[in-house]
């Protein structure tokens, strides 16, 4: 198996780091590496997102024929190593590598057309209407209603850690359409258009979100909410197929990358920092051990990353592979924050020291790269619950890939 780069590739990798190195504008790097978690303003991602558009490389994940970046899937991975290099943003993934090809391969010529070129050009945000109280890894006990009133469907119920929903001008949503003896088979993909009257955004503010108006999720109440007929994507009943396709991408995502970047930080960092018995962390042999360790299993993720990419480039389907990306790499991502915490130590208290607002009068505390590792540490928390729980891939792998 020859797991290197073609000379081709090489020059596509020369191509996108001469783009990012002249494309990723200045004062846009210097707010994201000041800013704990590398958080950006809506705005600021539009702004990125539409500079990509004009290149053509926005939407790595589609074909050409709907103005995609057509990218192989070599190409794609390589995109991601050079945008983690810079730390450049990834796109918000909703719209463009979520809903997107749900509506490529289920929507209509008409869904196509209307919601495409918008989601390609960052011109409507979206979120994910997934999961609701009671209903997380078990999401096909979902309870959220939509009754057939003719000419369009009447939406309620509640849907819950939705990310982004106070920006989002879309949702995709997972609702009930019918009551049969198995759950999955009563379930619809609708469209809904969040300034619908009786929708409703209310923030959960989390551990990670010291500041109002900085939170990631929330909960989204709906209440007779009107959703137009047009809006169902693939036939009414059938919205498990296109949830289960659409999980395939949530899943599938590359994250040795940003991993391998994450882990040389760590690196460099570990050289400054005192152990407490007067050397410093990077001669530190229990440490040293724990993050080789990780850099290992790092690289053992980055050759199954490849070797996958190879089945990509072949025409496959990333299939039931994507549950042993989702579950390595929201593993590795944990052991990588719990590096970094141990590096910043009680540094890490003021959870938050970037992106002052008006009125704030703080002062950093403690080196620079401890800044937001402890909102990092906290926010991988949850990488191993959403997009259905490790647990869950594991039985997923069990039974199509070891066929158990």
């Amino acid at each position: 198996m020859d797991l290197s780069f073609s000379d081709a590739d090489r020059e596509f990798q020369a191509e996108v780091r001469a783009f990012l190195d002249e494309a990723w504008p200045t004062e846009m790097r210097e707010r994201s590496e000041g800013s704990a978690m590398r958080r950006l303003s809506k705005e600021d991602h539009v702004r990125w997102q539409k500079k990509l558009a004009e290149k053509g490389w926005a939407a790595d994940n589609w074909p050409a024929e709907h103005g995609g970046a057509g990218f192989t899937a070599t190409q794609g991975y390589i995109w991601d190593l050079e945008t983690a290099r810079v730390g450049a943003p990834g796109v918000i993934p909703f719209g463009m590598t979520m809903v997107a090809p749900v509506i490529m391969k289920f929507g209509t010529q008409e869904q196509k057309d209307k919601y495409l070129p918008d989601i390609l050009n960052s011109n409507v945000w979206w979120c994910q209407g997934y999961s609701e109280p009671g209903s997380g890894s078990d999401l096909a006990s979902l309870k959220t209603k939509a009754e057939d009133k003719g000419d369009h469907y009447l939406v309620n119920g509640v849907k819950t850690w939705t990310t982004l929903a106070q920006h989002a001008d879309m949702m995709f949503c997972l609702v009930r359409t019918s009551n049969e003896s198995k759950p999955q088979l009563g379930i619809s993909f609708l469209l809904i258009d969040m300034t619908s009257p009786g929708v409703d955004v209310q923030p959960i503010i989390t551990l990670d979100e010291p500041k109002p108006g900085h939170q990631e999720i929330n909960m989204v109440y709906l209440e007779n909410v009107k959703v137009p007929k047009e809006n169902l994507v693939g036939e009414e009943g059938k919205g498990w197929t296109c949830a289960k396709y659409l999980l395939e991408f949530e899943r599938g995502n590359a994250y040795s990358p940003s991993l391998k970047n994450s882990l040389e930080a760590i690196k460099a960092n570990a050289a400054t920092v005192d152990d407490g018995f007067g050397q410093p962390m990077s001669k530190n042999p229990d440490f040293m051990k724990r993050l080789l360790q990780t850099e290992i299993e790092t690289l053992a993720m980055e050759y199954t990353e490849l070797r996958i990419l190879g089945s990509l480039s072949a025409g496959q389907n990333v299939g039931p592979e994507s549950s042993i990306l989702k579950t390595r790499g929201t593993e590795l991502q944990q052991a990588v924050t719990e590096l970094a915490m141990e590096l910043s130590g009680y540094y890490a208290f003021p959870l938050d020291l970037s992106t002052p607002e008006p009125g704030d009068n703080f002062v950093p505390v403690g080196p620079e790269h401890s800044n937001g590792t402890a909102q990092s540490y906290f926010n991988a928390r949850k990488v191993s619950i959403y997009a259905g729980s490790n647990e869950i891939q594991r039985n997923i792998m069990s039974k199509l890939v070891l066929g158990l």
